[in-house]
């Protein structure tokens, strides 16, 4: 079979699995996603087996110690798969709520409730635990999912897949609602965005060039964003040493994600108050700045900053500073280099920190906390397939409610259109 029947074949599977898993349960769902989890623990031999073939090929291919690091599963990271999949049986089940209903002047009643969008694609690189992340929260919302990962991690997700599918057979629910796409070929991709009518979504994770790729070829609707170039805005009136700790913990804690801080843009009638103590303490964490004109005069042994570094997603230890004149240029800055993703400001003058959070056009926007907390778990949403930059049907951190979608219902008494 050429891969354009074979990835078609999978997808009108993963269709037909869609159609029977709307049908199941929360109770139904929940169970396989327990059993699922057990199941992950019990077989992590065969797992730890498989994952050992995708290290010694990363290995031979001279892949980068992170990256072998991403691939790798050990019980620790087995463990974690299991819980993310307990977790997420645990939460609200969002197919079936009705959100909204009135009556109109004829008596017939209009609702809206919330149902599965279908059959999502979902493209992914290195990380083996999405696969079954990703598995978990479609499972839990009622879609099927066919699921494309790297070629690098291809037998930790096929051996990860086998044990989903196994458990989802017996607990009752259709194994196709859980589909592979087993060949590495990146033909298979472009086919499988090819298929507008039997896909309902595509949902990319990985690096800025897979994201633009399937975006560029996609038929079917695309959710993603493409990098986070996020800021921090230190005002005139913030508490300092808020300021300080904020700052901080969004570019160190972990700066190779898409909610790490890459600019700090500073109110410049607290510069000599704020920076010298700030400038030490990134540089004390092994930091790389680069400044503006008027940070280099507070430290000449930081690096100039340049035009194209602003609109760097550095995922590193290197930060960008810049000194504004006032909140109106450090929005202006924010407008014009920001991505959109999560930007903050720290400030205890509630005037502005109402403007902020009016005027700044980005998926997650802060007053007082680290850009780092835009994230399903710290929002409270449980667990989440990513974070969306679009501004259509989803936006910000992707739970459960962000994989349904709504339709109309109406409840009538024998009305007609006159």
């Amino acid at each position: 079979m050429d891969i354009k029947a074979y990835v078609l074949k999978k997808a009108k599977a993963a269709k037909e699995g869609a159609r029977l898993l709307a049908r199941a349960s929360s109770k139904e769902k929940n169970n396989a996603l327990l059993k699922m989890a057990d199941a992950l623990k019990k077989r992590k031999a065969e797992l730890i087996k498989e994952n050992k073939k995708d290290i010694a090929f990363a290995e031979k291919k001279g892949l980068s110690k992170a990256m072998i690091d991403r691939l790798a599963l050990n019980e620790k990271r087995i463990n974690e798969m299991a819980q993310g999949l307990i977790e997420v049986a645990a939460l609200s089940d969002p197919v079936g709520e009705v959100i909204k209903m009135w009556q109109r002047p004829n008596g017939m009643v209009v609702g809206k409730m919330r149902v599965p969008i279908g059959v999502i694609g979902i493209i992914y690189e290195s990380r083996p635990n999405v696969t079954a992340d990703a598995t978990s929260l479609c499972l839990k919302a009622g879609n099927a999912v066919i699921l494309r990962g790297g070629s690098e991690a291809i037998n930790s997700n096929k051996a990860i897949v086998k044990i989903l599918r196994d458990v989802a057979k017996t607990a009752g629910l259709d194994e196709n609602a859980i589909t592979f796409i087993d060949i590495p070929e990146r033909e298979a991709i472009m086919e499988m965005l090819k298929l507008e009518g039997i896909v309902d979504l595509i949902i990319p994770r990985g690096g800025e060039g897979l994201i633009r790729a399937v975006t560029a070829n996609s038929r079917i609707p695309v959710l993603k964003h493409y990098k986070g170039v996020c800021h921090v805005f230190v005002d005139r009136d913030a508490d300092l040493k808020m300021a300080e700790d904020i700052c901080f913990n969004a570019k160190v804690q972990r700066p190779g994600t898409c909610n790490a801080m890459e600019t700090m843009l500073v109110d410049k009638k607290v510069v000599k108050a704020f920076l010298p103590s700030m400038i030490k303490r990134f540089k004390d964490a092994k930091v790389s700045l680069k400044g503006c004109p008027e940070t280099r005069k507070i430290d000449k042994s930081i690096a100039i900053v340049n035009e194209d570094d602003l609109y760097m997603e550095y995922l590193d230890l290197i930060l960008n500073v810049r000194v504004v004149k006032d909140m109106d240029e450090a929005m202006e800055h924010i407008a014009k280099y920001s991505s959109a993703h999560s930007d903050a400001v720290v400030t205890e003058n509630y005037e502005k920190a109402m403007r902020f959070l009016k005027e700044v056009d980005s998926s997650a926007v802060f007053v007082n906390a680290s850009t780092r907390l835009n994230d399903g778990y710290q929002f409270g949403l449980g667990a989440e397939i990513g974070i969306s930059t679009d501004k259509i049907h989803a936006r910000g951190p992707m739970g459960l409610e962000e994989l349904t979608c709504t339709k109309f219902i109406v409840l009538g008494d024998g009305q007609i259109r006159e």
